[in-house]
């Protein structure tokens, strides 16, 4: 169902920052292959701060935009679906490559998690309406940013330990606290992004109700705009690509 006060069609500002985010996260993925399958980066330029705040940047605009569009699906129960479908499908096929580069949780995982989430939440008559909550969400999850470190923090500011049994018992990796010996290439659980997540849903029922603004209904780069409208199968499809030509450069350069 449309959201109420916005014209029919699709939120054009939408498409147009997540198609950017698209292209950032093949780009990073890249990155990737070149540092830990290829080996010509070396590995101590991945962990850096700058390359935090580029992987920051591209999920956290993922998140809070599919938040943001829980209002715009006719049914959040099937788009869950859909997303959790993926990401099985994503584990199971870097699972056979190898472990370098198994992907166990990660984004599209955690993006069908949380919609499963707000589809219930919503479902039982919770629905976050305002700025306060969003502002609420949003301070909720900068502090478990740390958690599935075994750390709950603010701002680099230690405040209390996590209880280190939850990290040893080893079953709980899904919800945000991995096993000793839990290991993926993109990790994204359901703590603490799911607060992030249910940022960019208060904000899009808070938009929806009042109406959206014409730049952000119409604001449009329209190569970035129909890269947005792709965004899931362009996700599923770059992993094969890259890694064939990561395969490719690793034989040229004979390594």
């Amino acid at each position: 169902m449309e959201p109420s006060g916005a014209p029919h069609g699709r939120v054009r500002l939408f498409d147009t920052l997540r198609g950017f985010s698209v292209i950032s996260m093949v780009l990073f993925h890249f990155y990737y292959d070149l540092v830990f399958l290829i080996g010509i980066v070396p590995t101590t330029a991945f962990f850096v701060p700058a390359v935090d705040i580029w992987r920051a940047s591209i999920s956290w605009t993922f998140l809070v935009i599919a938040g943001a569009m829980c209002t715009f699906s006719r049914n959040n129960f099937k788009r869950a679906g859909v997303y959790l479908a993926v990401a099985l499908a994503v584990y199971l096929v870097t699972s056979f490559i190898g472990k370098d580069v198994e992907i166990s949780f990660g984004i599209i995982y955690c993006m069908g998690a949380c919609t499963l989430i707000a589809a219930v939440l919503s479902h039982v008559g919770f629905k976050p309406d305002g700025l306060g909550w969003a502002a609420l969400f949003f301070a909720i999850f900068l502090l478990l940013l740390d958690i599935s470190h075994g750390s709950i923090s603010l701002f680099g500011i230690h405040l209390l330990d996590v209880p280190r049994s939850l990290y040893l018992f080893g079953g709980l990796s899904w919800l945000g606290f991995p096993g000793v010996d839990f290991v993926s290439a993109d990790y994204y659980p359901i703590l603490p992004y799911l607060f992030l997540y249910l940022t960019g849903w208060s904000l899009g029922i808070y938009w929806g109700k009042r109406g959206y603004s014409a730049p952000i209904w119409r604001f449009s780069i329209k190569p970035l705009e129909m890269v947005g409208r792709y965004a899931l199968p362009i996700y599923v499809l770059h992993q094969p690509v890259l890694l064939g030509i990561s395969q490719l450069i690793f034989y040229a350069i004979g390594r």
